[in-house]
């Protein structure tokens, strides 16, 4: 088979949060909306389409300042999208994460019945994303949105979920966030890790080809699908109090604790790698974004020694630890992740819960939701098959219930820790669809 050469990507018809990152430092806004009147709805749309950067814009000096608007399943619906239209959507977007929660690991504390509203009602038609490097800046945004809203009922708010970055630089755990982003071809975005060749771009841009050299299926017509992706949003409640008690009680001393949230993390706290420090913490290292990414697991780690195979890390992206057996396997699963933290920090050396929320707002983008996110968190963040340990899931975020393990391998013995609990609480989530910009004009202009 004859594979054309890449087509160049159409930057000012794609959104500018698919492929620009979110600002350093930040702050950040997720409003939900519920349409009641398609016409209203429309209206919206209309509105926002000017308030929307597209990845072609310059960037401003002082920092990435965008607005991003997404649509659920359910939003495209009660906009007055044909049916034929919405049946050319792939099944699992067409479902909701609801509906996909057990495939998921969201039992339990987890499961839908203890989300928060309007998370998985069908009521969260619109998802906006306002994100700035300010609070001043941001709240400009918000204005802009906000005169968006048609002066009649319609269009109603459901939720408002602001995050922002912790004065330590860090997630709710302790540890440096957002590193790792791959290259997309055709994207003038680097990626942060220089031995990675770029990914195809239709592996987060539909219509262009993907790693499998096809492309994947597009929403009809071509207008609607052409330069749109798929973003997962989850709010994800941290269990820092908890977390801190179980590295107390399976480790002796500050540094052994670290240690082996490190050896569960995958890097230390500042972000450096267990690949290439493998014995301390190297602030330096975990600051420099020339090097801090900059490491595959086969050729550097094959054993685990450094990084554990379990690790979280590892797990959400195990780079070419594959390679003997199925040459660019991880190239089909990686994702563009936009994650932000939310609510205050739990003062350190605290071990008792406070009763705040804090936690991260999961954000993936791809092109393929069931090959990319629904591979990446049944396959490899929920279950050990993979690498040989049926019985251990993701020791930060996977669903243990108490009786979970996990693996440090080491020389001459291994050590095996257990007594996992649940450290990460699925609040709610939704699958959304993120138009190019010519879409949204398009169903901004529906007459159905």
């Amino acid at each position: 088979m004859v594979i054309d050469g890449p087509s160049p990507l159409e930057l000012d018809d794609i959104q500018r949060g698919v492929l620009h990152p979110r600002p350093s430092p930040y702050v950040g806004t997720y409003l939900l909306l519920r349409i009641a009147d398609r016409r209203v709805g429309r209206a919206l749309l209309q509105q926002l389409i000017p308030v929307i950067a597209s990845a072609a814009d310059p960037m401003n000096p002082e920092g990435d300042t965008w607005v991003s608007v997404s649509l659920t399943f359910q939003g495209l619906r009660a906009l007055g999208v044909p049916e034929d239209s919405l049946a050319s959507f792939p099944l699992e977007f067409r479902q909701g994460m609801a509906a996909r929660a057990a495939t998921l690991g969201d039992v339990d504390e987890s499961s839908p019945v203890h989300w928060e509203k309007p998370f998985g009602t069908g009521n969260v038609h619109v998802a906006v994303v306002a994100l700035s490097p300010d609070e001043a800046r941001r709240d400009a945004l918000l204005r802009r949105v906000e005169r968006a809203y048609p002066p009649v009922e319609g269009v109603r708010v459901m939720y408002r979920q602001d995050a922002h970055v912790l004065a330590s630089g860090r997630e709710p755990f302790g540890f440096k966030d957002g590193i790792g982003q791959p290259a997309v071809e055709g994207s003038p975005i680097m990626g942060s890790n220089r031995l990675e060749c770029a990914l195809k771009a239709g592996e987060f841009v539909l219509g262009h080809r993907d790693e499998t050299g096809e492309l994947a299926a597009t929403p009809q017509p071509d207008v609607l699908g052409r330069n749109g992706t798929y973003v997962v949003f989850r709010k994800l409640h941290q269990r820092v109090a908890a977390f801190r008690q179980y590295l107390r009680s399976n480790a002796d001393g500050a540094e052994e604790q670290t240690l082996l949230s490190a050896k569960m993390m995958g890097r230390w706290p500042s972000g450096a790698p267990l690949v290439l420090a493998p014995d301390h913490d190297e602030p330096a290292l975990g600051q420099d974004r020339a090097r801090n990414n900059e490491f595959v697991y086969h050729d550097d780690d094959l054993k685990g020694l450094r990084c554990p195979a379990g690790a979280h890390a590892r797990r959400a992206n195990p780079r070419d630890a594959f390679k003997d057996e199925l040459i660019g396997i991880n190239r089909l699963h990686r994702m563009i992740r936009r994650s932000t933290t939310y609510g205050p920090p739990l003062p350190e050396g605290v071990l008792e819960d406070d009763g705040a929320d804090r936690g991260i707002v999961f954000v993936a983008v791809g092109a393929h939701l069931k090959r990319q996110f629904e591979f990446v968190q049944t396959q490899w963040v929920n279950d050990g098959i993979f690498r040989g340990a049926p019985g251990e899931k993701d020791p930060i975020v996977g669903p243990n219930d108490g009786t979970g393990a996990f693996t440090i391998p080491r020389q001459p013995v291994r050590r095996r820790i257990g007594g996992l609990p649940r450290f990460v609480i699925n609040r709610g989530g939704e699958y959304c669809f993120t138009p190019g910009l010519r879409a949204l004009a398009w169903l901004a202009e529906l007459d159905t």
